[in-house]
């Protein structure tokens, strides 16, 4: 297979970012949280063909882009007492509670409304944020698990490996030569019916390569309200960081 190849070409004022390999549709997407464009395309093509295709796009670009602006964003964090963090689409004010050296440092939620920080007194904010990124990683895993679970027997496709990071512009991605699937971080942040989603979204591209017409029609299948979903998921508030995917 052929090493992908990257370019830029202007629309409008809009900046598009391309990436040639060997596909065979051309794809375009409105990524968060900025709205950056990207396209996918086949080797072959011509860089007008594509801004052909951006043009042809270019009222549901827009709109994309606009969306994304509105969408509220967190104020840095700064890991206090009072503070709202997100946890499975709910809201939850953090409370630091501090405690000895010899105690391990975690999060508990309380009452279903609040989120405690179990901290050593001397923790600088990248430490607290660590801790609350670590247990944020450890409850996605645990659903992820659940959720592919579920899913492989129905897809018919089983990961050879999946694992979770911190995404710029995606919530998920799919290497299907090797079948190993990546989730973003930030979804421990967002509803769990969102996870299901893009569970099932990357276990396809086990059996779909590209956004397909029978892609589609897969999701159609086995998440009938993906399209609801996939809004909701761009309407939630996004991290202050520009987060990878």
């Amino acid at each position: 297979m052929d090493n992908p190849s990257e370019s830029r070409i202007t629309v409008s004022d809009i900046t598009v970012h391309i990436t040639r390999k060997a596909i065979k549709n051309l794809h375009l997407s409105v990524n968060p949280p900025t709205g950056d464009v990207r396209v996918s395309a086949p080797s072959h093509i011509s860089d007008e063909n594509v801004r052909l295709a951006v043009i042809n796009r270019l009222g549901w670009i827009k709109q994309h882009r606009k969306n994304f602006q509105k969408q509220s964003r967190q104020t840095p964090r700064e890991m206090i007492t009072g503070e709202t963090h997100f946890y499975q689409g709910q809201r939850y004010r953090l409370e630091v509670k501090f405690i000895q050296k010899n105690q391990k440092q975690c999060i508990e939620i309380k009452n279903g409304q609040k989120m405690w920080l179990y901290i050593h007194y001397d923790s600088s904010t990248v430490k607290r944020e660590f801790i609350l990124n670590e247990w944020y990683r450890e409850q996605l895993r645990v659903q992820v698990e659940k959720l592919l679970q579920k899913w492989t027997p129905l897809v018919g496709h089983r990961p050879t490996f999946w694992g979770i990071r911190k995404m710029k512009t995606k919530w998920g991605s799919c290497n299907t030569d090797s079948r190993r699937i990546w989730f973003n971080l930030e979804l421990a942040k967002k509803p769990v019916e969102c996870q299901e989603y893009i569970v099932v979204h990357e276990l396809i591209h086990l059996a779909e390569r590209n956004h397909s017409d029978r892609f589609g029609e897969l999701l159609d299948t086995y998440i009938p309200q993906w399209r609801n979903l996939r809004d909701r998921l761009n309407e939630l508030p996004l991290a202050h960081e520009n987060w990878e995917y």
